[in-house]
């Protein structure tokens, strides 16, 4: 008996036990779906005075930080090829020098350069008699002491030869020969290949004995006059840049030395990284920028139009930014909120409510103490 009496016993405290801890849980459960909810009676209601408002599309002056690189435009990018194939006598540049528009490049050699110099020279030989024959048939034809078809076929053998002369002209200057300059006494197998623009090598491709074709790249030059920043933005940002917007940036090894720029075009299309480009124009001195160098920038955007409350409806609890919403007459919801910009008693909404909801803008800090301390007891 004394056995039995003591497995009761104990069952009903087991069992009175248990009933505690899910009584327990279940305040815990009530009170934390509650914890981020306060009501006032109509007499708190009355005297804590509460007044609600929505979001209000407001302008303010905003900044963008965002990296990007500095990169040089295609027009200040060369790729150097020879228009006829031919072997490489002389280069001797290296990537890195500087070389001036004009100055030589390297110098080539072949037999198809002797064959194009000879046919030049020979077609334009040729265009003077032809041009003496034109000259005869027209004076004759024009006293009717020739018949209009011998004058027709000298006019046609000029004018071919003209056209002639003139193709084979180009070729030559294509080249870097002067044709004007050339005669039978300065014919050469060699022709010296010009830099077209000012810059520095970045690329080399040939060496000394190689045969080059057409297709060949044999250098590239960039011109660094012209640099600009090319700057990654995502596309939530990109709508709001214009040209124009003001841009400050700074390299990562001279972190206090600040360069200047303007947008000058943002490009409209979204890659995979829902990212897009924005080049900016640099004002000022760019001296110390290298192409390919990555950098921190700050676009500014004047007067653009974001979703604001009153300053006075942000609320802050553990260092953490919140704001109320009515949910009905006298009943609130604290609301964790993302905000932006602040100016001028206004405070950006990034995030965490909607246009449509009925936020406290009078007197916040009066739900957040009635909250906490309706907590606390």
């Amino acid at each position: 008996m004394k056995s039995l009496s003591f497995l009761l016993t104990a069952t009903v405290l087991l069992f009175a036990c248990s009933t505690k801890v899910d009584k327990e849980n279940a305040t815990t459960t009530d009170t934390t779906a509650a914890s981020n909810n306060v009501t006032l009676t109509k007499a708190q209601l009355a005297l804590a005075k509460i007044s609600t408002g929505s979001l209000t599309a407001t302008q303010m002056h905003k900044t963008i930080k965002v990296n990007g690189f500095v990169d040089v435009p295609p027009q200040n990018m060369l790729s150097v090829s020879i228009p006829m194939g031919g072997y490489v006598k002389k280069a001797n540049l290296i990537p890195g020098e500087k070389v001036s528009k004009g100055s030589v490049l390297a110098v080539l050699e072949d037999a198809s350069y002797i064959s194009l110099q000879q046919d030049y020279l020979t077609a334009k030989s040729k265009l003077v008699f032809l041009e003496a024959d034109y000259n005869r048939q027209k004076a004759l034809n024009t006293s009717k002491s020739t018949s209009d078809r011998q004058f027709q076929l000298a006019t046609t053998d000029f004018e071919t030869q003209q056209y002639l002369v003139k193709s084979l002209s180009e070729k030559l200057q294509l080249m870097g020969i002067v044709p004007a300059q050339l005669n039978a006494n300065n014919i050469s197998k060699s022709i010296s290949f010009r830099s077209p623009i000012s810059g520095y090598v970045t690329k080399v491709n040939v060496n000394a004995g190689k045969y080059v074709a057409p297709t060949d790249v044999l250098f590239e030059i960039m011109d660094p006059s012209d640099l600009h920043a090319r700057l990654i933005v995502f596309e939530n940002d990109a709508t709001a840049i214009k040209k124009g917007n003001k841009v400050t940036f700074s390299v990562n090894n001279k972190p206090l030395e600040k360069y200047k720029a303007e947008v000058h075009v943002v490009t409209p299309n979204i890659e995979n990284e829902r990212t897009t480009e924005v080049h900016c124009d640099i004002v000022g001195s760019n001296t110390g920028l290298i192409p390919g160098t990555f950098i921190n920038a700050e676009i500014e955007l004047n007067n653009i139009t974001v979703h604001a409350l009153p300053s006075a409806a942000i609320v802050k609890w553990q260092n953490k930014p919140f704001v109320f919403v009515e949910n009905t007459t006298g009943t609130y919801a604290m609301v964790p909120v993302v905000v932006g910009l602040e100016s001028k008693g206004m405070v950006e909404l990034v995030s965490g409510v909607t246009a449509s909801d009925k936020v406290v803008i009078a007197n916040a800090y009066t739900l957040l103490m009635k909250l906490k301390n309706s907590g606390e007891e």
